[in-house]
Parts: structure tokens; C-alpha cells; sequence
């Protein structure tokens, strides 16, 4: 990756184009509110989903803000430009995601009682997703070969650094009941079972009619044909869908099409490595 497209925060990689040290700021200053709901991914991991998903859950599911605003002013990261310019304008409760680790979160999220859902997915198929998400961004360097961006992955030279580190950051918290883990894959597999789990966990207790409303709207087909969520609303010079779409495929397991038994024999190596000492279980894995 090339200095002109990146910057450097606390040793993390961020893109230029949606970052800058004012938004950094913003965000490290920024005030949570103790109805605030924050959903946290390491890169390719659900965020677009839980854009999708968050207002509706919250809002008792009026499909209203999913149908008429952007998903990146509707549910706007933390430490990107666009949330000073929109955060006086998010409904409450508010919904808004991040890609930064645990310890470089502002200090109100430990002394509000805002609630976080850390969606965590398979590192392969993060992999897979990244490097397609490279060849169709513009504001990124080329990944070169598959096997050359894995390497470049395991390093940690992308962005938001290790996949590694950014898991164990979120399995290490000290916020308690006020954090919900959940599996991209298990979403994948049971959404409506999912979405009762965020319901409970963010106080809504949704109806069934209205947790199978909200499923059948966040199903990917839905999501790839609306484009306040597809991203088709980015001029091309940015991202490039003839290359790759944004929503690409949203399935669990691609990453069995592109691993050569070499790659997968040194990648699962050094994943396992950098988790060997954890006390956590992460099912995602296989």
C-alpha cells in the first residue's frame, strides 16, 4: 500500500479518503450516549449488514431510513468524516459502527451505557472479502496475487492492522453485559434467530411479524437490489463495480474456492499461533 492513499493512527492503516485527523479526533472526543447502540467489525467482517439491520431492530422495524438515506449517514462509523456532519441528525436511539480496536475507543463508551455487538467472521473469508474489496477500490493499492495479499493479511500491513489483534481487543473488554458477540456465519445460517438475540439485547422485544419483517429486508438479495445500501450511490472513480461488486456474494464458506492446501495449511498456522494463549472459543474458525 502506498503512503499517499494511507495514513497511520496508533500504528493502524486507514484510507485517506474517509479519514483524516480531524475525524480521528471526533471520534476519541466523541460522547456516547447510554442509549447508544455501536456495532464494531474488523473490516469485511458485517458492517454493511448490521447498517442494515441496526435502525430496524431499533425503530421496531420501519423500513423507512433503510429506503431513503445512505447506510454510511443512516449508521455512520465513528471514526470516519461524515459523522461530524451527521451525528446531530441520527435519530435516537442512535446506531453507528467502528472499525477501531477496543483501547482506541473514546472513554465514553466505558462510562456510558451504551451497548456494543461485535460481529466477528471467519478470517478466511474476511481474507477473501478484502481482496476483492482491494481490486474495486480505487483509494486502495492493487493486492498483487492472492497468495502475495495473504501474506500481506497475515502481516497485519492492511487495514485496521491484524485480524488477530482486533478480536482479542473485543474478547478483552470491561464492559460486560453491555457487549453481544455474534458469528457472521451464524447470521448467515439463522438470521431470524439472530435478530431476537440483538432484540433482547438492545431492550426491543420485537414481535415475530416484525423480526421476520426485518429479515426478509436485510436478506442479501434485498440489500445487492437497494441502493442506499449497495453502494452503487459512489461515483465509479472510487469504487469500481465492473471489477467487483461491493455486495459481492454474502455467503459463509467462499474462501473453500480460493485457498491452495499450502495457503490454508499457513494461514490456519498462524491464526491458531496468535490465538493459542486466548481462553475464548471462536466456532467461526473451521
Amino acid at each position: 500500500m502506498t503512503t499517499e492513499m494511507l495514513m497511520s493512527f496508533h500504528g493502524l492503516l486507514l484510507p485517506k479518503e474517509i479519514h483524516d485527523p480531524e475525524s480521528l479526533k471526533f471520534a476519541q472526543d466523541f460522547r456516547f450516549k447510554d442509549n447508544d447502540a455501536l456495532a464494531v467489525t474488523y473490516p469485511k467482517s458485517g458492517t454493511i449488514w448490521m447498517q442494515e439491520i441496526l435502525p430496524l431492530v431499533l425503530n421496531g422495524g420501519d423500513l423507512t431510513p433503510v429506503q431513503t438515506i445512505a447506510n454510511w449517514d443512516r449508521v455512520p462509523w465513528l471514526e470516519e468524516k461524515r459523522l461530524a456532519l451527521v451525528v446531530d441528525q441520527l435519530p435516537n436511539p442512535r446506531a453507528m459502527v467502528t472499525h477501531l480496536p477496543y483501547h482506541l475507543m473514546p472513554p465514553s463508551l466505558q462510562t456510558s451505557r451504551a451497548k456494543v455487538i461485535y460481529v466477528m467472521r471467519n478470517p478466511k473469508d474476511v481474507l477473501v472479502s478484502s481482496y476483492y474489496f482491494h481490486q474495486m477500490a480505487a483509494f486502495l493499492q492493487d493486492p498483487g496475487t492472492f497468495g502475495e495479499f495473504m501474506n500481506t493479511f497475515l502481516e497485519g500491513k492492511v487495514l485496521f492492522g491484524k485480524w488477530t489483534d482486533h478480536v482479542k481487543s473485543w474478547r478483552h473488554t470491561e464492559l460486560g453485559d453491555r457487549i453481544l458477540y455474534l458469528t457472521y456465519e451464524e447470521m448467515v445460517e439463522d438470521l431470524p434467530a439472530a435478530l431476537r438475540r440483538l432484540s433482547v439485547f438492545l431492550g426491543r422485544n420485537l414481535s415475530e411479524e416484525v423480526i421476520q419483517k426485518i429479515a426478509e429486508h436485510c436478506s442479501f438479495r434485498n440489500m445487492k437490489a437497494n441502493p442506499m445500501s449497495n453502494f452503487s450511490l459512489v461515483p465509479n472513480e472510487y469504487m469500481d463495480s465492473k471489477k467487483s461488486p461491493f455486495l459481492r456474494k454474502g455467503v459463509a464458506g467462499d474462501w473453500k474456492n480460493h485457498f491452495s492446501s499450502e495457503q490454508l495449511a499457513k494461514f490456519s498456522s498462524v491464526i491458531k499461533k496468535e490465538l493459542e494463549n486466548e481462553d475464548f472459543c471462536l466456532p467461526c474458525l473451521d
